[in-house]
């Protein structure tokens, strides 16, 4: 049971990159502030690329397109740089995921020189120095060919001052019409051009910057409220829409700043950076190319798309009455999700979990009974796991096997680390030590798999490594911090392989970095504000599929309706303050059912959320809803075949499709299933229609079908009433066609 309460949760600040600093002349002997002074020039071949050196920098193109520039430094400026810096981490939250870094530079090398350039078989390494006050250190930068289409740089730092120097710079030109996407899993803004990036693994906040709410959040909270680019599952890379592309191995913290119009600065906390430009004809090239290092997701399970997986909590009676009501209702079920199986404890934000992975046999008696009751109606059970464990004695036998073995994240002193959430403390899982993975997996494959025996589990958080903890085998912690979700993600992954149950059982992740889409079976967006706003509500679970899509992300879903609600009591009643109200629920199931998958969510405060069995009109158009994304299942499984094997997302950003068309650019709010649908949900209060862009082509509105010629790309309105979403689909589809034919069948149309 995910927690958000009242309490400090995010708040994000960081040093924006600089490299205008005043030096002196004498200091630079006798050059200007970020100033490259090139000794050498050249042409040189690595594997398929082609470096151009000269006085003005570097420039690097691809021998396919060799008049193409894939990356280049600015005109007669510094495109590396080094530091010595000072942070100040302070971590807070509940739990503490959330991060304040302040960083002071006590010294920068900012001007460089190219003093030799030393080529080899498909390797070339540049030599020189970065110099500023009292900074002069060497500097080796290697590149190499990771393949075909894959330049990589690896950047270190040579001499006696070398070992203090621990912040790396990189500087690229850009244009002012080059748009960046890409940077993980980004929830406000698809195109991140004049925005700045931290590339840092952190809860998201509770409202995100929503004007009013955000501060009133942070105020009542000390902080917590979160930003426009705080996010769960960052990762260092990008897709422009110049076709350049580019991203970091390191799990460092980094900066990607791309506020000035004609350059891009990337800080990273670490002297040694190691890179991969790519070179791809399309995005979906890129994507290929950037996945074969970040990994691809696998298909689902077939049962994940026979229908909805529905949130319920309460103890066996409550289930099996939610059971009967769906069948009542004709709501095809996927599965049943029930997070609260190891019993509930209740806190100063209500109802959350005991964090002992076990089953709660006082509070789900007849378990095995229920579980058989869903195999008959073809559905699966889901449960949840974090990898927190209780301290609280009578449950706390998971933490006491854990903390007597040496298998917790500890602090300093050597005492477990533990981390408050809401009015409790809890222990973290080292997932740096092998023999906790072991145990941690034990735990999953003998609790969940075994005694639940669940097709399923929100495996949850993933945030929260404090940067000073002390993990096992001197593990650096700074280095861990974003690595930990790849892990969490792995550790999953591999108790389904050992148990023999990987292709029918799905783990799903909110938090992740640049691996996580290799090792994850399935990605959720965290927890939206229960609002229509672009910050934190509905339509950041659609800009939130389209980063992450571009990023490996293939698939990624939202709760529908929302997570985070909040009420006031009144008279001994609960009264909504920021809570869904009926047409925002059903505007989200219409939403996610053209998605990888229709997940719900009770929500935060269940009392005063509007639920799937609210009342008679719902459940109808739930039923409805869940019907056509049980229809489309043909559709999706073919896709997620192509994410397997190529990295494509299920959910694209038009761009992805037509990135010729700069109308896409800025589109955030309507998105193509696969290559053949155009989407674009209801995300305003009230609204009976929806403005839609559609790119070049003829296009067939789905529910009427009559067509529309966009010519070269054009505007249209279109009437959505409930249960009938604005989806197109272009002139010619297959699967245009035989959506029709099977909605027609089953009396959907």
């Amino acid at each position: 049971m995910r927690t958000r309460i009242l309490r400090p949760v995010l708040a994000l600040t960081f040093l924006a990159l600089t490299f205008l600093l005043p030096l002196s002349a004498a200091a630079m002997q006798a050059q200007s502030p970020d100033t490259l002074a090139a000794r050498v020039d050249g042409v040189y071949r690595v594997g398929a690329f082609s470096l151009s050196f000269s006085n003005n920098g570097l420039r690097i193109s691809h021998a396919a397109e060799p008049a193409r520039i894939l990356w280049a430094s600015v005109p007669g400026r510094a495109f590396l740089g080094a530091a010595q810096g000072q942070a100040d981490i302070r971590q807070f939250g509940t739990p503490d995921g959330s991060y304040r870094i302040d960083d002071r530079l006590l010294a920068q090398c900012l001007s460089q020189s190219i003093d030799a350039l030393e080529p080899a078989t498909d390797t070339l390494v540049v030599r020189g120095r970065l110099r500023g006050p009292g900074c002069d250190v060497g500097y080796r930068l290697a590149f190499d060919a990771a393949g075909a289409n894959q330049l990589r740089f690896r950047l270190q730092l040579d001499g006696p001052q070398a070992a203090q120097l621990n912040r790396s710079f990189l500087r690229h030109a850009s244009s002012a019409d080059e748009r960046y996407f890409g940077l993980g899993q980004q929830l406000t803004w698809f195109d991140q051009k004049g925005k700045t990036i931290p590339v840092l693994v952190q809860e998201h906040g509770v409202g995100r910057g929503l004007p009013g709410f955000t501060q009133l959040f942070d105020l009542l909270e000390g902080g917590g409220g979160g930003s426009e680019v705080s996010t769960g599952a960052p990762a260092p890379h990008y897709l422009s829409s110049k076709l350049n592309s580019l991203f970091l191995e390191n799990t460092e913290y980094s900066i990607f700043n791309f506020q000035h119009p004609e350059r891009v600065d990337i800080k990273l906390f670490t002297g040694a950076m190691t890179g991969r430009i790519l070179y791809g004809r399309t995005p979906l090239e890129l994507i290929r190319e950037y996945t074969a290092y970040a990994g691809r997701m696998p298909p689902l399970p077939d049962w994940v798309g026979r229908g909805a997986i529905v949130s319920v909590q309460g103890g066996t009676d409550e289930a099996n009455k939610k059971l009967d009501t769906f069948e009542r209702a004709g709501i095809p079920l996927a599965g049943l999700w029930i997070q609260d199986w190891p019993g509930v404890r209740i806190t100063n934000a209500g109802k959350q979990l005991w964090w002992n992975w076990e089953l709660d046999e006082s509070y789900y008696p007849r378990w095995d009974a229920l579980v058989d009751r869903l195999a008959r109606l073809g559905a699966r059970m889901l449960v949840y796991i974090n990898p927190f464990l209780s301290t609280e004695a009578g449950h706390d036998s998971l933490y006491q096997q854990a903390r007597q073995a040496g298998y917790l994240v500890k602090k300093q002193d050597g005492t477990p680390y533990l981390i408050r959430n809401t009015n409790f403390d809890a222990a973290l899982v080292d997932l740096s030590n092998p023999e906790a993975r072991t145990w941690i997996k034990n735990v999953i494959k003998n609790e969940l798999l075994g005694r639940t025996r669940a097709s399923g589990w929100m495996a949850d958080f993933g945030e929260a490594l404090p940067f000073d903890a002390v993990l096992a085998n001197g593990n650096d912690p700074a280095a861990w911090h974003n690595r930990y979700p790849e892990e969490w993600a792995a550790v999953n992954r591999e108790a389904l392989a050992e148990a023999g149950r990987e292709g029918d059982v799905i783990a799903f992740h909110r938090s992740g970095f640049t691996r996580s889409p290799g090792q994850g079976t399935l990605f959720w967006l965290g927890d939206q504000l229960q609002t229509w706003d672009g910050y934190d509500g509905i339509r950041t679970a659609i800009v939130g599929m389209l980063s992450g899509g571009v990023s490996g992300f293939s698939l990624l879903h939202s709760d529908t309706g929302g997570y985070n609600a909040f009420g006031l009591t009144v008279l001994g009643r609960q009264v909504p303050v920021i809570a869904r109200n009926k047409e925002l629920w059903m505007r989200w199931v219409e939403l996610n059912a053209f998605t990888g998958v229709l997940r719900t969510h009770e929500g935060l405060n269940p009392a005063i959320s509007w639920q799937v069995d609210s009342d008679a009109e719902t459940l109808t158009h739930f039923a409805r809803m869940s019907k056509i994304f049980r229809a489309l299942g043909f559709y999706r499984q073919g896709l997620m075949q192509q994410a397997a094997d190529s990295g494509a997302p299920l959910v694209r950003h038009p761009f992805l499709e037509f990135p010729s068309d700069p109308a896409t650019y800025g589109l955030r709010y309507q998105y193509m299933l696969g290559s053949d649908f155009m989407v674009a949900p209801v995300v305003t209060r009230g609204a009976q229609s929806v403005r839609l862009y559609l790119p070049a082509g003829t296009w067939i509105e789905l529910w009427t079908g009559r067509p529309f010629e966009a010519g070269a790309g054009a505007w249209t309105e279109v009437a959505t009433p409930f249960g009938k979403p604005t989806v197109f689909y272009k002139a010619g589809s297959a699967a245009g066609e035989r959506l029709v034919t099977t909605l027609k069948a089953e009396g959907l149309y």
